[in-house]
């Protein structure tokens, strides 16, 4: 046989065996055969109605059940709004003294918070002429492992949700949606997160019954930080803090009040 011809044989067999080890070492390694893992869905728990357990949940809830009728303007949020109440109190009193209002804002509360409480009852009886609402910084945060629990998907998805259930539950109700406040000493991922969802929920004003004002800006310096003079831990403003949103807001809420 010559010579080429053997080599050539040679070169086949030696081929035809490293495939064949190949393949019996592929089916020796443990777990091959096993199903393929599919990771599950994602869940957004920012759409899931749940209970924010704490006195001041249930303290919104009997205030609004307690005294259902018309309002001119109700505040619907998490821990910026039931400031109102505290930091923001001198600053209530002058622009809103006068007015009919009622504040529904809860410590801690997330998007999925705030459904929760729509759906038990929370607005039921009240007619308001006006509801101011920022929720969703609470969404925005890292779990202790440092993931998220929320995409900004989600948070949008949330915000939108609750604007939806008022469109529903209060239909002659005009919505001022407020951007969510800047938080963070300095520039951050979860700052850029916030303004990237603010930037889509600015797409739900319709100049008709959805309104959206965000005035975050005022709130940030020149260097990106946020001032100890107005938001001493960077999130919650103090009374300056609170004039900077009653005055931002104020000629929208006059025109929507008929002037009032």
């Amino acid at each position: 046989m010559p010579l080429m011809k053997i080599q050539t044989i040679r070169l086949i067999l030696a081929t035809a065996l490293v495939m064949q080890l190949a393949a019996c070492a592929q089916t020796n390694v443990p777990g091959t055969n096993a199903a393929a893992v599919v990771p599950a869905p994602h869940v957004n728990a920012g759409l899931i109605p749940a209970k924010h357990l704490g006195g001041r949940t249930d303290f919104v809830m009997a205030r609004a059940q307690a005294a259902p009728g018309d309002y001119d303007i109700e505040f619907i949020g998490d821990s910026i709004t039931q400031g109102w109440e505290t930091r923001g109190t001198n600053v209530w009193n002058q622009f809103y003294g006068q007015l009919d209002g009622i504040n529904m804002g809860v410590s801690g509360d997330r998007t999925e918070h705030v459904l929760w409480r729509f759906e038990h009852g929370q607005l039921d009886g009240i007619k308001a002429k006006v509801a101011v609402v920022m929720i969703g910084t609470n969404n925005s945060g890292k779990n202790k492992d440092g993931t998220d629990t929320y995409t900004d998907s989600d948070i949008l998805e949330g915000v939108v949700a609750i604007v939806n259930q008022l469109r529903t539950r209060q239909p002659d109700t005009k919505i001022l949606l407020l951007g969510i406040f800047p938080r963070g000493k300095v520039f951050s991922p979860q700052r850029g997160r916030l303004c990237e969802i603010n930037q889509v929920l600015a797409k739900l004003a319709d100049g008709k019954n959805i309104f959206y004002q965000d005035f975050g800006s005022q709130y940030v310096e020149l260097d990106g930080s946020i001032s100890k003079n107005i938001m001493p831990d960077a999130l919650h403003p103090n009374e300056k803090g609170y004039v900077i949103w009653a005055n931002a807001i104020e000629p929208k809420l006059k025109e929507l009040l008929g002037g009032k």
